[in-house]
């Protein structure tokens, strides 16, 4: 019964939106480029990370705005959940690094990094705000440690991205 009731849960909350270049199943593009968490910076490679298991990746429009600001502080209060989970949770954007570094200890509360998408990742992950180019759309990616796209989520209301990848890295642990 309960395997049937987290198969129901997770056919409900996986559907591909619509417009998204990584549907589940696909191989998600690995990538480098530079983040930050706790204000300092490093490099972040996507193998790297997937190495130490399934990875949340959610790209957000601009830092500091109102509805991005609130994604990373929901973010943060689940970041021991989805460690729990067993998941690393990313947020990228098109922001520079002084940016990323600034809103890493301030939005997201040194709880997980924050990574600069490139015009490569964002063409690669197809998450270019249509209305407005050199941003990104609101898309988060689960993805498990084989690399393969398991959930994808895209809306630009940010309320319920941490609640719908959170309930999709959990269904992998069973």
């Amino acid at each position: 019964m309960r395997k049937w009731l987290i198969g129901l849960v997770l056919a409900a909350t996986a559907a591909s939106p619509t417009g998204a270049a990584l549907p589940t199943g696909a191989k998600a593009p690995d990538f480098v480029t530079t983040g930050a968490v706790g204000g300092k910076a490093f490099r972040l490679r996507l193998a790297d990370q997937l190495r130490k298991g399934p990875v949340v990746l959610y790209f957000f429009p601009k830092a500091f705005t109102k509805g991005c600001t609130l994604e990373a502080h929901a973010f943060s209060e689940a970041a021991k959940d989805f460690r729990k989970a067993g998941a690393r949770v990313i947020g990228m954007s098109t922001d520079d690094l002084p940016t990323l570094k600034r809103f890493s200890v301030e939005a997201c509360r040194n709880a997980f990094p924050v990574a600069t998408a490139t015009p490569d990742v964002v063409k690669a992950y197809d998450v270019s705000l249509k209305q407005k180019p050199g941003l990104t759309d609101r898309t988060s990616y689960v993805i498990d440690r084989s690399g393969k796209v398991v959930f994808v989520h895209s809306d630009l209301e940010w309320s319920e991205h941490v609640s719908k990848t959170l309930a999709a890295v959990r269904a992998l642990k069973r």
